[in-house]
């Protein structure tokens, strides 16, 4: 079964009709369609918000986060990160066989979610003369290039997420009330208003791994490289924090399993 760890089954009204690995991939395009689709807002040429600034970039993205979790977290758990699947699995909160499935969803959804942004914006890329700024719009790069600490801010920010998400988890009222999808999505907003400026706060390797593939492959007008050198650091750095995360809050809380 998956890990609907944030809401009671009678809270759920759904058919059987969507299994856990659509909903997985259905929610992490949500994600990232929304994710990425504000920064394209805010970056690309002659967009109505262009220019909006990181306060809409970091709203846009917690909002993203809410919605996926409340369109498919009664049938998958909505985990729409690898971190998060990784870290409750190493904690004992999701079955490993399960991983590989929910991976792969994982990154599909997020290809996909990336390709529709690129056609909502489709008349937009060759108003935008900066390629840079037609990458941002599909993954993360660092304001400082130095590895170890982008890779350290990566995992600290994605230790906060998996441990918030654990915390919320088993806040009773907040899952009686159905809050909790929309306090997950104030935490997302929250870490990249805290702790996005050093790099972008990828805190998902899916989010970050799968629209880099997407910017290489889509036809895009003067887009450059996909900075394949950086991508290792928000896929590993997020691994690492999230597994901490988890590990972390059981330790101190040590909560019932189940």
């Amino acid at each position: 079964m998956p890990a609907r760890w944030f809401i009671r089954a009678a809270q759920c009204n759904f058919g059987g009709g969507m299994n856990t690995f659509v909903a997985e991939l259905v929610g992490t395009a949500l994600l990232v369609l929304l994710g990425d689709g504000v920064v394209a807002g805010v970056l690309l040429g002659k967009s109505k918000a262009q220019g909006s600034g990181w306060i809409v970039i970091t709203t846009g993205w917690g909002l993203a986060v809410a919605m996926a979790v409340y369109a498919v977290g009664c049938v998958s758990g909505a985990h729409i990160n690898p971190a998060v699947t990784v870290g409750l699995a190493l904690v004992g909160r999701f079955p490993w066989n399960q991983v590989p499935a929910y991976l792969l969803a994982q990154l599909l959804g997020a290809f996909l979610g990336a390709v529709l942004v690129w056609l909502a914006y489709l008349a937009h890329w060759r108003e935008t003369e900066d390629a840079t700024l037609k990458l941002a719009v599909f993954c993360t790069a660092p304001a400082v290039r130095r590895a170890p600490a982008n890779f350290i801010t990566e995992a600290i920010g994605t230790f906060v997420l998996v441990f918030g998400v654990l915390a919320l988890g088993s806040y009773k009222p907040a899952n009686d009330s159905g809050l909790t999808p929309l306090l997950v999505g104030l935490l997302v907003w929250s870490i990249g208003l805290s702790l996005g400026g050093p790099t972008g706060y990828a805190i998902n390797p899916a989010r970050d791994l799968a629209p880099r593939l997407a910017h290489a492959l889509l036809p895009i007008p003067g887009k450059g490289g996909s900075d394949w050198e950086y991508s290792w650091i928000p896929v590993f750095g997020p691994l690492a924090g999230g597994a901490l995360g988890a590990v972390v809050y059981v330790w101190l809380f040590k909560p019932s399993i189940g």
